[in-house]
């Protein structure tokens, strides 16, 4: 099947970023720092709605749950806003396969052992590799989403640039609602509508999702993972995943040997990626990297999710070296400009290397408290300053 499992792999990704037995929990409670998102009065959205409605039986939908949708003015300033596609490879890296994430993965390995083991006789994809999906999209289930995803789509029906494609996610989320599997209340995801533990979006959802634990219900949204991250092996299973082989080495450029100086065995056709260039890290990728690019059409998430599951396997982390920022910064240096600021009372939030939002708002307090200019900028002179 042709159709991505998202529609980020569309062009554009999305921040998803483990409350992991029975499923008994509603998706739809907030999670910590998932705030609601607000809804507002529309009358053009209203009329849209009583259209829209009307075209439903010749689709064989029930749109009771259309009715109550409301508009998510949020949804709409969300689209241009996809991370993944802002932050540097480096970046991108270093938040896929934190020491945070690679410690909470092997716990939930352990945790979950007997579903992954299941799920990876089934479907053949490997337990960590699963795992490594689950970390990414949802951080093992602590961000499902809590957006209702029949607000939301309806709101991208309305207003996105790309209606056509997000009534079709809509009318297949009517269809899951009509077929039992969740009700409308506990049907909640991202703003674009990527649903659950493993962010299906509503078509995806419907041709690879399972009933794992055989409750007659295809649950991706409750506090058992096990629906979910079976329907997520079953999504690269079906589009071809090749147990026992990598997504990808990373390769010494000059001879195409490992970073230990082995040949690389042959796992069919390759090719040699060097996404910062050829002083930076290179990688030879095989017919699983393209499997995660399925998943998710972003390099970046490929690369960052093929690392985090051969971290969790036992890999070692990349050992080639990325090139400093345009301040002069290392990741090693942003780490230590976080940890300095945080010593300070400057909290950045984490050490990861990564300048977001709260690292900027830190080094900004920093600067006001020390009558600088404030810039929120990471640079070589900060670093100095702190210390």
């Amino acid at each position: 099947m042709s159709i991505s499992r998202r529609v980020f792999s569309l062009g554009a990704v999305t921040a998803a970023l483990s409350a992991c037995s029975t499923g008994a929990g509603p998706a739809a409670t907030p999670q910590i720092g998932e705030p609601r998102m607000p809804s507002a009065s529309n009358p053009d959205f209203d009329a849209w709605l009583r259209r829209y409605h009307s075209t439903l039986d010749s689709h064989g939908i029930a749109g009771r749950a259309l009715a109550r949708a409301k508009y998510l003015p949020g949804v709409l300033g969300h689209e241009n806003n996809q991370t993944e596609f802002v932050r540097s490879l480096q970046d991108n890296i270093a938040l896929a396969a934190s020491d945070a994430r690679i410690a909470m993965g092997r716990k939930m390995l352990v945790r979950h052992r007997q579903i992954f083991a299941g799920i990876q006789a089934r479907y053949g994809v490997e337990a960590h590799v699963i795992c490594a999906i689950w970390g990414h999209e949802s951080n093992y289930g602590a961000r499902r989403g809590n957006i209702p995803t029949i607000s939301a789509l309806a709101t991208l029906s309305y207003g996105s640039r790309r209606k056509r494609f997000f009534e079709g996610q809509l009318r297949a989320a009517l269809k899951i609602l009509q077929a039992g599997d969740v009700a409308a209340a506990n049907m909640t995801g991202s703003w674009a509508g990527a649903m659950g533990h493993t962010q299906f979006i509503p078509t995806t959802y419907q041709a690879y999702a399972v009933d794992y634990d055989g409750d007659g219900r295809r649950d991706i949204w409750a506090d058992d993972p096990a629906d979910a991250l079976a329907s997520a092996a079953a999504y690269l299973s079906g589009s071809g995943w090749r147990k026992g082989q990598p997504w990808g080495v990373e390769i010494r450029l000059a001879d195409g040997r490992d970073m230990g100086g082995r040949r690389v065995p042959d796992y069919g056709p390759s090719e040699v990626l060097t996404p910062v260039g050829p002083s930076g890290p290179a990688f030879k990728v095989f017919h699983n990297y393209h499997m995660l690019r399925r998943y998710n059409n972003a390099m970046s998430y490929a690369i960052g999710v093929g690392h985090l599951s051969d971290r969790l396997a036992g890999g070692r982390a990349f050992q080639g070296q990325f090139p400093p920022d345009a301040e002069g910064l290392t990741l090693v240096d942003r780490k230590n400009l976080q940890r300095r600021l945080s010593a300070k009372g400057f909290d950045t939030g984490s050490q990861d290397g990564v300048i977001g939002p709260k690292t900027i708002a830190a080094i900004q307090a920093y600067q006001r408290a020390n009558n600088l200019t404030v810039t929120g900028k990471a640079t070589r002179a900060l670093l100095v300053a702190l210390g």
